[in-house]
């Protein structure tokens, strides 16, 4: 039995994106006269049956010109990648080892698809631009961006206890929860959490300012569970920074093993956009 999904029309697709939730989502845009995508096709079926968490989805571009036309398809074969109706990457050609390197980036992680007991919330990692994130007062040899992700190494302080930590995102998001794993000595306690700030904030200018949330953490919150913030202060987060006070133990070294945002994003895949392209049909080709 194939576990991959042909997708009949827009509304078939759209339904499809809803019922995934936070899931992983692979939809390979193809045509019946494209000979690389038929080359293709057993590898997508065989990453199907591999990556069965993964919903995977098949999409005749010439049977459903408005899906491929929204999603903005050009080349056959397409393949997008999705999560909470949202589009987050793709890739164009047949060529495999991309293709499954790119499920393997999004397939999931530790805590599973979905932020585990959160429906609807995911790691919002995908949407991180991390060319625009900073930290003020990383150690050169641990630097920020290896806590953004899972066993990517660590964060640590350097001249002294203190961090500053600035996220920007692709897209608005809202933040629902933190998720951060630190030694239980070194990990961050008092944390005053900023949003939309138009820079990054110095040591001086956090301290002073009024923050969106302060956060106290104990050791039992640094294992890696949820650490909910006020969710109705964070609706709308185009940049998020974190000043972190201090650690645990009062010591001159802060380190941070893994750092996650959950949420979700703010916009998502919806027939609008079908309507919209379907409407400007004939006008510009």
């Amino acid at each position: 039995m194939t576990s991959i999904r042909v997708i009949n029309n827009e509304a078939h697709f759209v339904a499809e994106l809803a019922n995934a939730t936070s899931r992983l989502v692979v939809a390979d845009f193809t045509a019946s006269w494209c000979g690389p995508c038929q080359r293709i096709a057993p590898v997508f079926q065989q990453l199907s049956t591999k990556y069965g968490k993964a919903i995977f989805l098949k999409i005749d571009v010439d049977k459903c010109q408005e899906v491929a036309a929204a999603q903005g398809v050009s080349a056959m074969p397409t393949f997008i990648f999705y999560r909470n109706k949202t589009k987050i990457d793709s890739v164009q050609g047949a060529d495999p080892t991309a293709l499954e390197n790119k499920i393997q980036q999004y397939y999931g992680s530790e805590d599973g698809d979905e932020a585990e007991g959160l429906p609807g919330h995911m790691d919002l990692s995908p949407f991180i631009l991390k060319a625009n994130c900073e930290c003020l007062n990383e150690n050169d040899d641990h630097p920020f961006a290896h806590c953004l992700q899972a066993g990517g190494g660590f964060l640590q302080s350097d001249c002294d206890e203190q961090l500053i930590l600035s996220i920007s995102f692709n897209q608005g998001v809202k933040i629902h929860s933190l998720r951060i794993k630190a030694p239980s000595d070194k990990g961050p306690k008092n944390i005053k959490i900023f949003i939309n700030q138009p820079h990054t904030l110095d040591f001086d200018v956090a301290t002073s300012y009024k923050s969106v949330q302060d956060v106290e953490l104990t050791p039992a919150d640094l294992d890696g569970s949820s650490v909910n913030l006020r969710y109705v202060k964070f609706q709308n987060v185009q940049n998020i920074q974190f000043f972190i006070k201090d650690n645990q133990s009062g010591g001159e070294v802060t380190q941070i093993d893994h750092f996650a945002i959950i949420g979700s994003p703010i916009s998502t895949t919806n027939m609008g956009d079908f309507k919209r392209v379907a409407g400007k049909k004939g006008e510009s080709h």
